[in-house]
């Protein structure tokens, strides 16, 4: 079995089962690796260990369903791998900066943009901006965005395990969607890298953006809560702009790496291309 499939098995595995046994030495033997060498295998090629790749993996799927859903926060909590409500709460505080009822109050991510209360995390003045073309490798994804994670996953997997990311520029994401008009099983979006070098390499898709004029919004802020920034664009700024959108997706830049930065210090460029 190739290191790449290895990894792969295992991000999935994570993901899949996020209330299940995700102990390093099961995640060993889902990897088929003794647990000494795989556990230096999987921080080598990803940067994290085992445990810190499944505490940030479930902590951003509990992030999700407590601003998506009404569900009780301790069953959340449990289906999340998090048997004790206390120990959740103060693991989840210890990352998001807040506790969860309180994550649940700040992001209010049905309200019409005119009635949202301005909320805790800091979104920066929109731009407008010439951007370049862009060519991306990667995964697509389908169903509800706040599960792209996993395609996510899979596609630095790969790139890690190529050692490809010499060639890449940032990670990027692509929305064909309005998760308001869509069912959230067909949405559409794309996980990706900056691609600079030439032909995609076996095993991945590859998306071109065009250059263009963008509305460019830099919001700062966990990504269970991205919508906030969303609802400013359509919702406050683009009426009063003077500006039309172009027939095309918008797409999201990633500037910093969840996998080193707190939820709170994130940072995403939301890119809306114009008419």
């Amino acid at each position: 079995m190739r290191y790449e499939d290895r990894l792969l098995r295992v991000l999935n595995y994570i993901h899949d089962n996020p209330n299940g046994d995700l102990s390093l030495d099961n995640l060993a033997d889902v990897a088929a690796m003794s647990r000494f060498h795989w556990h230096r295998v999987f921080h080598a090629m990803t940067g994290e260990t085992c445990a810190q790749a499944v505490r940030r993996m479930r902590l951003h799927r509990a992030a999700g369903r407590i601003v998506r859903e009404d569900t009780p926060i301790d069953q959340i909590a449990k289906a999340c791998g998090y048997a004790n409500p206390r120990s959740f709460g103060q693991t989840f505080r210890s990352s998001y900066g807040l506790s969860p009822t309180a994550f649940r109050s700040a992001g209010i991510i049905d309200a019409p943009a005119l009635l949202q209360r301005e909320g805790r995390h800091e979104m920066h003045t929109i731009e407008i901006r010439d951007m370049p073309a862009r060519t991306l490798i990667g995964v697509p994804h389908k169903g509800a965005y706040m599960e792209i994670g996993k395609s996510f996953e899979k596609m630095g997997a790969m790139i890690a395990a190529r050692g490809l990311w010499p060639q890449c520029g940032p990670v990027l994401g692509v929305y064909y969607d309005d998760p308001a008009a869509v069912a959230e099983a067909d949405l559409r979006s794309f996980a990706g890298a900056d691609w600079r070098g030439n032909d995609a390499p076996e095993g991945f898709d590859s998306v071109e953006l065009a250059a263009g004029k963008m509305a460019v919004l830099t919001y700062k802020g966990p990504y269970a809560m991205i919508k906030s920034a969303y609802d400013k664009l359509y919702g406050e700024w683009l009426p009063q702009s003077g500006q039309t959108p172009a027939d095309a997706p918008c797409y999201e830049v990633y500037l910093n790496d969840p996998r080193e930065t707190a939820p709170e210090d994130l940072l995403t460029e939301i890119c809306m291309p114009l008419a």
